[in-house]
């Protein structure tokens, strides 16, 4: 007997980069020396302290039991600490954290604490795909922001239709960005909170690159906006900060009401994270954050190597801002499928074609900072041999 899907599952948009991972992993069956920057995940370790604070976590009998449904108290005031020092933002460890099974749940959640079916979130394209999944779950409907490069990849709230904004319950915003590479100034969360006041909406703020910023210019946190609490909350992962993607730990930080939608969801959902995580988390949080520095040095060096070795071969491109990401036009006109089927098949290179991010991703690649120079140095290399340029 094969049984059917509800509607709410029928409406999940398609995984895109599904396809891609399959012609990957088609060649590397074959044998293929494949240079995989298609995807977004660390290819460092998490650095060895963190690592040791979860070793003794976890021979703590404590953490052997169901930890508060809502995380312990330790890890919700060093979230506090961390955005105290890194952003001089004030957050009340209690009223303001939300701890979440990684970034992308808590990106999932709020689309259901917020959205009724038929309402509508405003969402950034080129953007994270797992936002449209979010709504899709809660039976809202998106309305995309393109991010063009001539309004630096920042959304123009004025170019939203008037009837549009009137029917919006959220807007999602992601800086450093993914898939560009873009980065956000203080003044442009300065219009989005006030955006969001006069139109009633709740803005998130998915921080997760907020570490990586280059030439030596940190990436704002929306919460640094005067009145941003009042309007929204942030999203933060250790995933990228610290090299703990396969961790599933982050947090959402701001507006109280918000926090505790969040909280009483998951309240339905989990029994919180293991002990020895969230006491690792905060391990990560509080101590020296070197770490965090060496990597952000490590990223702006292949950075630079890739950048510049592609200019040097004749192809326009710009740097990235943060994130660990480079955003890519498409050369002679190809679409960003094209692009990328001839990168894989006739060099061996995998990147995500644009268009997987959105409508506005189209003629773009995004190519990620995750290999060696010396394996970024064969990627200009095989690029060079295409004669593209």
């Amino acid at each position: 007997m094969e049984f059917k899907m509800n509607r709410m599952m029928e409406q999940l948009p398609e995984q895109y980069f599904a396809k891609l991972v399959g012609k990957v992993n088609q060649l590397k069956q074959q044998g293929a020396d494949l240079i995989n920057l298609g995807q977004g995940n660390p290819d460092q370790p998490t650095p060895e302290h963190i690592v040791k604070s979860l070793q003794e976590g976890a021979n703590n009998p404590n953490f052997h039991k169901y930890s508060p449904f809502r995380g312990y108290g330790f890890l919700k005031e060093a979230v506090a600490s961390y955005y105290k020092r890194e952003f001089n933002v004030d957050i009340d460890p209690e009223q303001e954290v939300c701890i979440l099974f990684g970034g992308k749940g808590g990106l999932i959640e709020i689309s259901q604490c917020l959205l009724n079916p038929g309402d509508v979130a405003l969402v950034p394209d080129p953007g994270y795909p797992d936002y449209w999944s979010g709504v899709a779950l809660a039976g809202g409907k998106m309305e995309m922001m393109p991010l063009k490069a001539e309004h630096d990849f920042l959304p123009d709230y004025e170019a939203i239709p008037q009837n549009i904004v009137k029917q919006a319950k959220l807007l999602f915003l992601n800086y450093p960005n993914n898939p560009t590479g873009a980065t956000a100034p203080l003044a442009f969360y300065d219009d989005t909170v006030s955006f969001a006041e006069k139109n009633k909406l709740c803005v998130v703020s998915d921080f997760a690159y907020g570490a990586i910023g280059f030439d030596k210019k940190k990436p704002v946190s929306f919460l640094q906006a005067e009145g941003a609490k009042d309007v929204g909350i942030e999203i933060y992962t250790l995933s990228k900060t610290f090299n703990m993607a396969g961790w599933r730990v982050g947090f959402a930080v701001g507006n109280q009401s918000v926090i505790e939608m969040l909280n009483v969801l998951q309240d339905h959902l989990y029994v919180s994270l293991f002990g020895a995580i969230q006491q690792a988390a905060a391990t990560a949080l509080l101590e020296s954050q070197d770490c965090v520095d060496q990597l952000v040095t490590l990223y702006e060096k292949r950075k630079n190597h890739l950048i510049s070795g592609l200019q040097s071969i004749g192809w326009d491109v710009k740097a990235p801002q943060g994130s660990f990401f480079s955003w890519l036009p498409c050369p002679n006109g190809m679409t960003s499928d094209e692009f990328a089927d001839l990168l894989l098949q006739k060099a061996h290179i995998a990147v995500a074609p644009g268009r997987g991010f959105g409508q506005w991703g189209e003629g773009y690649v995004r190519v990620a900072l995750l290999e060696d120079l010396e394996r970024l140095e064969e990627v200009v290399a095989r690029i060079d041999k295409l004669k593209l340029f």
